[in-house]
């Protein structure tokens, strides 16, 4: 087997430090160091297609640019790099997102992974014309993948849901292939949405003892369903020939983290519903003190940044090591990313995917001549 890597399309903005805000908080001022452009965001692409990431990720929310729109651009800049798009089901019609993610697949040659994010921030949700609760938002992202999943099927439905309705909906052009959809969720709802209709369940990048906890649970619930799932871990990387320097660049972004904007950010991500982001919260507590909470497992992003909040953080060599720890787990899938996106990708893709390759867990996706090619790190 495989791992599989994604990177990331920072269309918040990117810098050499910590973009913050997310999860209902505006991006940081950082933000406007190098705007999300697409000239940029392509070249950020073409790097993680080069180095042998699969797909790269791109967020959702006022605090960013429009996912679709973004990735439709920059698609065609690249030739081989799928794009997890972010995608809130409450904002289109199932009948319309189906027939979106059917075109993009045609225009792009197969490329689209729909990334279902159901909303954990009612006052962000409403600003956008949506007023249902967090509970009633992942009974309609239920409804939704019901009905999206069966017109990718080629079938004709009319379903009347609790917030959905449609008559008679089909797709004239079917998806080819279909997209797989990922899904992140910790509350028991969004657990019976997962184990239902996702492929591939994601978890931020809690210590791996969590981690397998939700593995198990998520299991559980999709054995119940009949179904077999994959697994993926959203985390930010900082990695460097020694660990030393490694650490020298994590304490470097900690300290470009200004007292208020860590207070503003902090205070923002309290009211959030999202039990995955009070999860993150809980790792770090507000404080810069003890944010190495497992080893190469550095909390810091979290302060400034919400969603994701947490950073494996070594040499090269720590890094692997830690990712074959998560791999242990059941993770199979990674979705990472680091400031700035472009020389961080080629930290990750020249420093350690050639360790995981010369290992025989990883493999360049363009097949053996790439990745026996990167056998060699860039650096000792």
């Amino acid at each position: 087997m495989s791992l599989t890597f994604h990177w990331f399309l920072p269309t918040n903005g990117d810098s050499r430090h910590v973009v913050g805000g997310g999860h209902g908080t505006p991006a940081t001022a950082s933000g406007r160091d190098r705007p999300p452009t697409v000239a940029y965001l392509s070249q950020i692409a073409r790097a993680a297609e080069d180095l042998g990431f699969v797909g790269a990720l791109t967020p959702t929310g006022a605090w960013c640019e429009d996912a679709w729109l973004t990735t439709a651009m920059v698609s065609q800049n690249t030739e081989r790099l799928k794009f997890l798009v972010a995608f809130r089901p409450g904002f289109v019609s199932p009948t319309l997102a189906a027939q979106m993610a059917s075109t993009f697949q045609r225009q792009t040659g197969g490329r689209l992974l729909l990334n279902i994010v159901t909303g954990g921030e009612s006052h962000e949700q409403r600003a956008y014309g949506d007023f249902l609760g967090k509970d009633d938002r992942y009974r309609r992202t239920g409804e939704f993948l019901e009905i999206v999943r069966q017109l990718w099927d080629g079938k004709t439905v009319d379903l009347a849901g609790e917030h959905l309705r449609v008559e008679d909906a089909k797709l004239a052009r079917l998806p080819d292939p279909v997209p797989e959809v990922y899904f992140g969720g910790s509350s028991p709802i969004a657990g019976e949405i997962a184990a239902k209709y996702v492929d591939v369940y994601l978890t931020w990048g809690e210590p791996p003892a969590q981690v397998a906890e939700k593995i198990a649970w998520i299991r559980g619930l999709a054995a119940k369903q009949g179904r077999t799932l994959r697994f993926g871990i959203r985390l930010h990387v900082i990695t460097r020939d020694t660990s030393a320097e490694a650490w020298a660049e994590a304490n470097r972004l900690l300290e470009g983290f200004d007292s208020e904007t860590v207070k503003s950010v902090q205070a923002g991500l309290a009211r959030s519903e999202s039990e995955g982001q009070q999860r993150m919260l809980a790792l770090h507590g507000g404080s810069r003190d003890g944010l190495e909470i497992h080893p190469n497992l550095w909390a810091g992003i979290g302060l400034v940044r919400g969603g994701a909040g947490t950073a494996l953080v070594g040499s090269h060599e720590e890094v692997a090591e830690r990712i074959k720890e998560y791999a242990a787990l059941g993770i199979e899938e990674f979705v990472l990313s680091g400031y700035p996106h472009l020389e961080e990708a080629y930290w990750f893709g020249e420093g350690v995917l050639p360790r995981l390759a010369a290992e025989g867990v990883w493999q360049h996706p363009v097949g053996e001549q790439k990745a026996s090619s990167a056998q060699v790190p860039f650096a000792s």
